[in-house]
């Protein structure tokens, strides 16, 4: 099978197509033809050993030393089950599967082995394949961080996301949203109406006025993007209010409750991936060279196909 490798630290040239066997399930594993993945912000923080200071450090203990330990990039996956082993129970060949692998990676590439018990689901009836591995990595970040603020107990939750047109801040306007939030969505001027259409009731643009001094409180603030910190933003929280940023230590679990909620939320037409573009595997450097910028907007995804 072809797979991407990212064979040393560094720019996007140092990711590799190899053919590499196709992976043999074990008996408690389905072997998934991974139709699409999505290529996110921590991959390539992965791949160029994109942190600083002593979190270099940190992270080459974790992910590997001189190159990752795990080479094949991806966390995301949406595919088509071709065999699986003997103790399987739940799943059957040819059902159209969904997944997580977090820090196991190996979504870049035409194959993937995974548990049974691992964060796999059937995929929403309603999505294509492209759709289905857009919701992932954004929607199950979005979800957990939200949930760990309380949104889901909260009424009428005044929310603030900072970098709202990412993969994580897409979702997040919609998932607040969900739960009945007031949402006001940072972002550039030019994407304020793709903020809008996601359903936020408000957008301050970061490059026409100074979003650390508005003059709301807010019960929620979520940076989707880890580019912020909690002292920016302490005065703009109300008495309980809560900050979080995804560029943290605090890092984003994975639940199968997670993954149900998506596809629920799906279904019922309240959230919609969105797709900036999408690269085959064979331009998969090209994706890199894309997300490095800075500049994608909600997701990037990485056909298997054509």
């Amino acid at each position: 099978m072809k797979a991407s490798l990212c064979t040393q630290y560094g720019p996007p040239e140092v990711i590799e197509i190899h053919d590499i066997p196709k992976p043999t399930p074990k008996s408690d594993q389905i072997l998934v033809k991974i139709i699409a993945s999505t290529l996110n912000s921590g991959d390539v923080r992965v791949r160029g050993l994109q942190v600083d200071g002593w979190m270099k450090i940190m992270m080459r203990l974790v992910i590997g030393w001189n190159k990752p330990r795990k080479p094949i990039l991806g966390v995301t996956y949406a595919g088509i089950i071709e065999a699986m082993g003997q103790d399987v129970k739940s799943y059957e060949i040819g059902d159209q599967v969904f997944g997580l692998t977090a820090f196991k990676f190996g979504c870049h590439a035409e194959y993937i082995a995974v548990s049974e018990k691992s964060m796999i689901l059937q995929m929403p009836k309603e999505a294509n394949f492209d759709e289905a591995a857009a919701i992932l990595f954004g929607g199950q970040t979005a979800i957990c961080f939200l949930h760990k603020m309380g949104i889901q107990n909260k009424n009428k939750a005044k929310v603030l996301i900072l970098g709202a047109t990412g993969s994580v801040g897409t979702s997040a306007i919609q998932i607040a949203k969900y739960y009945g939030a007031n949402v006001t969505a940072v972002c550039s001027a030019p994407n304020k109406d793709l903020c809008l259409l996601l359903g936020a009731d408000h957008v301050k643009p970061y490059d026409q006025e100074d979003i650390t001094m508005l003059p709301e409180r807010y019960d929620i603030i979520l940076d989707a993007v880890g580019k912020y910190n909690h002292k920016q933003f302490k005065k703009l929280l109300t008495q309980n209010g809560i900050f979080k940023t995804v560029g943290g230590m605090e890092y984003a679990s994975e639940s199968i409750d997670q993954l149900e909620l998506l596809s629920k939320i799906f279904t019922e037409g309240t959230l919609k991936p969105v797709i900036d573009k999408i690269f085959t595997l064979a331009d998969i450097v090209e994706a890199h060279r894309y997300v490095d910028t800075g500049r994608k907007k909600g997701n990037v995804v990485v056909s298997m196909e054509g």
